[in-house]
């Protein structure tokens, strides 16, 4: 009995071994450091922030507009016959209506913002893309992980982060 346990142990410790030796190298990266240090990035946020900005201006100026609207017409409903107050209500959910589709037409999941926001960042993103792929390849990097999105990255040794090789490849210094 015994001796079947040093043999299942031995073979344990030889399959450790075996995979210890074979272990895969990896590496890590900060997207927020990469992306901190790119100049067209910190561009397209800014033109994002300007346009949402507009934008939830406009949302703002058709809920205001609604608001105003039902204000008055609660102060003046005693004025109004049925037909009077029928359309004024008609007016104002209209108004707000509409708020909510402009809304969902730039906020939502697929909306203007998104779009804008897609149409700005893929090309930084697939270039940074392109450049953890070839240092990768170059250095035999079977994985590359976003150690500042990577919630279960307990501990990284700061030598297996290649931000700043990354940030090199793409033309800027660190």
């Amino acid at each position: 009995m015994k001796s079947m346990k040093k043999i299942l142990l031995t073979m344990v410790l030889a399959t450790v071994a075996v995979l210890g030796a074979n272990a895969q190298k990896y590496a890590l990266i900060d997207m927020e450091y990469i992306l901190g240090k790119i100049p067209a990035y910190e561009r397209a946020n800014e033109q994002l922030n300007q346009l949402s900005e507009k934008w939830q201006a406009e949302v703002e100026a058709l809920s205001d507009q609604a608001e105003s609207l039902y204000k008055q017409y609660q102060s003046q409903a005693v004025f109004y016959s049925e037909e009077q107050k029928a359309k004024k209500e008609e007016e104002i959910m209209q108004i707000e209506k509409n708020a909510r589709e402009l809304k969902r037409k730039y906020f939502d999941v697929d909306g203007e913002l998104y779009k804008k926001r897609e149409s700005l960042m893929s090309p930084i993103l697939d270039e940074i893309y392109e450049a953890v792929k070839s240092i990768s390849e170059q250095a035999g990097y079977y994985m590359v992980i976003d150690r500042s999105s990577a919630q279960s990255v307990i501990f990284a040794s700061p030598k297996a982060d290649i931000s700043n090789t990354v940030l090199q490849k793409l033309g800027y210094s660190n």
